[in-house]
Order: C-alpha cells, then structure tokens, then sequence
C-alpha cells in the first residue's frame, strides 16, 4: 500500500487544491475591491474636491471681515436762518465718518477751521429748505464736500466717507 494509485493522487490533489484556489480568488477579490475604492476616492478628490474649495474661497472672497468704523462726533453748532420776521435758528449735531486714524487726527488738528465752514454752509438758509428727508440729505452732501476739501493747495481731501445727523432742531 506503499504505493498510491493515480486516481488516488488525483482526488486528493483536487481534495487539497479547491481550499487554496478559493483563498486565491477571495484574496484577488479583495484586493481588486481595495484598488477600486482608491481610484474611486482619487477620482473624487481631483475632479470633486476643487468644486468645493474654489466655492468656499469664493464665499470667504465675496463677505470680506468689514473694518470698525471711525467715527468722530462733532459738537452741536447753533445758527441763525434766513426768515422774515421773527428769528429762526437751526441747531444741528453731527458725527463724521472718517476713512482711518490719520484723517480722525487730521481733523481733530484742523477742527476751528472746519466748523467755521459749517458755520458759513450753514447759516442765512431758508428754513424751508430744511424740511423734507431729501433736503437733510442734499445738506448731508454739502456738508460733506465743504469738510472733505482740502486745507490748502496741494493737501489732499482730509478722508472724510460720510456725514450723519445725530440731532436736527429748526426752531
């Protein structure tokens, strides 16, 4: 009994062999399986991935951080206006919106010659001219040109962004 027939070698072959084929093929399985998942997932990162960033840097680009604003108050002025008859005054508080630190210092440094500008936009108005949300908002421009001007020839504008009224009383 030594010696083994070929069919006996032959089904024990196949007995053995069936095992080791099926690891084979679940290991070639597996591994293909893995290969598809890491192209897969560099496919997405190349082609979907930008999508997103370029939509997130487009979102950080379109709400930059707005700056504080810098805002200089003004003392109350008191002026006479132009009527017939009987005195009218026009008492305004306003604050100035400036466009830096240097400009805020600019006029605070120059602040007896701007309010002698106010002062000369101001007075000998009609009163009538003061009534209405559009004629406070023509003034708003006056007065902001007037103040952004420059001091002298060849200075630039003192870097003024905007006017607004804290207080308006004609009386």
């Amino acid at each position: 009994m030594a010696t083994s027939s070929p069919a006996a070698t032959a089904a024990a072959s196949v007995a053995t062999d069936p095992p080791a084929s099926r690891r084979t093929s679940k290991l070639l399985i597996g591994l293909v399986a893995v290969l598809g998942l890491a192209v897969a997932g560099a496919a997405a990162y190349v082609f979907v991935l930008p999508r997103f960033t370029e939509h997130a840097a487009a979102e950080t680009a379109k709400a930059p951080v707005p700056e504080k604003p810098i805002f200089l108050l003004l003392e109350p002025l008191t002026v006479n206006l132009q009527s017939e008859g009987r005195s009218r005054f026009l008492q305004i508080g306003m604050a100035l919106k400036v466009r830096d630190e240097q400009a805020k210092a600019q006029i605070v440094e120059f602040m007896p010659e701007l309010r002698s500008r106010l002062l000369v936009l101001l007075s000998n108005r009609p009163p009538e001219s003061l009534v209405t949300s559009e004629d406070k908002a023509r003034l708003a421009t006056e007065i902001h040109s007037a103040l952004n001007a420059p001091l002298a020839e060849g200075l630039p504008e003192l870097g003024i962004a905007s006017v607004s009224f804290n207080s308006f009383v004609v009386q």
